[in-house]
C-alpha cells in the first residue's frame, strides 16, 4: 500500500460551551491543558498515533505542568506509553508491538491474555517506576470490578451475564450498577481529576509498582476475548475487566476550569460500551463543557485503506494473512502524522478556533 496524499482537512474539532468561548477569545495554548482523556477502542488508537506524537512529543512539552491523563482500555496503555522517559518512543513502540500481535484461528482467552502480558512487559521494559514518577503526567487507569456471573471466565456463564447486562442497559444505564463497580487507580501524587462520582459505585486506589501492570492489563481485558484479572493488589479480591464497559468514551465530570484536551477516534462521546447501538445515549454537555475533542474527519477516514481506522475486527478480517493486516495498520499509523501536523499548524497560526463545532 502506498502513502496517500490528500489536501482535505484531516481533523474534526469539537468543543464544549466553555472551551469554545475561551478558544474563540484567546486561542489554545499548551499551558491551558490540565487533563487528557483516552477512550477505549483497541487498534483504533493506532489510527491516531500521529496526534499522540504531536501532543506528547512536541506541543505539551512546550509548557510543562502537572497534567492528569485518564484512560480506559487502550487509552490507559497509550498514556502509560506517554509517561515513559521518551514519550514519542513509547507511543511508537506501543503501535509496533500491537501491530505485531498475531492470533491463530481458535485462539483462547487465556492465550490472548498471555500475549497481552508479554506485550506489556516489552512495552514497559522494567520502567514501571519511571511511569509513576513522570515529572509532569499523572496517570489514571479506569477498570471495572465484575459482579455475579461476570466474575467468571467460563464462556457459558459469562455469556449469560453479558446478556443480563445488555438487557438492563436497555432499560436504564444506571442499572449497570448491578453488574459493575468502577475502580480508578491513580498516581499517588494527585487525586483523579473528577468531581464526586455518583452515577455508579466507584472507588479510588493509588497506583504503585506492584499493581501498575495488573491495572493496565485489567483495563483492556474485554469479556469473551481476554480473561479477567483477578485480585489486583490493593483493590481486593475479585475479577477486574475493561474500564470501557462502563466508561467507553469517558463521559465523566471533569473538575477545574482548564481545558480538557481529548484526542479521540471519533467525533462522538458514547458513555458506555453497551451504548454503542443507542444513538440517543451521548455525552453530557455540562460534564463536557471544558472539553476540546480532536478526531479524524470523515474526509480523512474516507481516504484511508478500507475507509476506516484499524479495528479489532481486522484480526478476523485478515485471519491467515497477518502480513496484509500489519501493512494496513502501518499505513494507518503513517498517515496519522497528518492529524498531528494539522493540529500543530492550527494552534501555531491561531486558526484552531475558526472551524470549531459545538460538542
Amino acid at each position: 500500500m502506498s502513502a496517500i496524499i490528500i489536501k482535505t482537512p484531516a481533523l474534526t474539532i469539537k468543543a464544549g460551551s466553555q472551551a469554545m468561548a475561551r478558544i474563540q477569545e484567546r486561542g489554545l495554548q499548551p499551558a491551558d491543558i490540565s487533563i487528557l482523556p483516552g477512550a477505549a477502542g483497541g487498534p483504533k488508537a493506532l489510527g491516531i498515533q500521529g496526534l499522540d506524537l504531536a501532543l506528547f512529543g512536541e506541543w505539551l512539552p512546550k509548557a510543562p505542568r502537572e497534567r492528569s491523563l485518564i484512560g480506559a482500555s487502550i487509552g490507559s496503555w497509550r498514556f502509560a506509553s506517554a509517561c515513559l522517559p521518551d514519550a514519542a518512543q513509547g507511543i511508537r513502540r506501543l503501535g509496533e508491538l500491537y501491530t505485531s500481535q498475531r492470533f491463530a484461528k481458535g485462539v483462547t482467552m487465556a492465550e490472548i491474555s498471555h500475549s497481552c502480558r508479554v506485550m506489556l512487559d516489552e512495552l514497559l521494559e522494567g520502567q514501571d517506576t519511571a511511569v509513576l514518577n513522570n515529572p509532569h503526567y499523572r496517570l489514571n487507569i479506569v477498570v471495572v470490578k465484575s459482579h455475579g456471573l461476570l466474575a467468571h471466565d467460563h464462556r457459558g456463564m459469562l455469556g449469560l451475564g453479558l446478556s443480563s447486562v445488555i438487557g438492563n442497559n436497555m432499560l436504564a444505564r444506571s442499572r449497570l450498577a448491578r453488574h459493575f463497580e468502577r475502580v480508578i487507580l491513580h498516581d499517588a501524587r494527585l487525586a483523579p481529576p473528577l468531581h464526586p462520582l455518583t452515577d455508579f459505585p466507584s472507588r479510588y486506589l493509588t497506583l504503585d509498582a506492584g499493581n501498575l501492570r495488573h491495572a493496565l492489563l485489567a483495563s483492556g481485558s474485554i469479556p469473551m476475548v481476554m480473561e479477567g484479572v483477578r485480585n489486583i493488589p490493593g483493590a481486593g479480591d475479585g475479577t477486574y475487566r475493561d474500564g470501557g464497559l462502563l466508561d467507553y468514551h469517558l463521559d465523566l465530570p471533569y473538575n477545574g476550569d482548564d481545558i480538557v484536551l481529548y484526542p479521540h477516534f471519533t467525533d462522538k462521546v458514547i458513555p458506555g460500551w453497551f451504548d454503542k447501538t443507542m444513538p440517543w445515549r451521548r455525552g453530557n454537555s455540562e460534564r463536557l463543557k471544558n472539553v476540546v475533542l480532536l478526531a479524524p474527519s470523515n474526509e480523512y477516514l474516507a481516504n484511508l485503506p478500507y475507509g476506516k481506522l484499524p479495528d479489532r475486527k481486522d484480526f478476523t478480517r485478515f485471519l491467515g494473512d497477518d502480513a496484509s493486516r500489519e501493512r494496513y495498520w502501518r499505513v494507518a499509523m503513517q498517515e496519522s502524522q497528518r492529524l498531528g501536523d494539522e493540529f500543530l499548524e492550527l494552534t501555531e497560526t491561531g486558526r484552531l478556533g475558526h472551524g470549531l463545532i459545538p460538542l
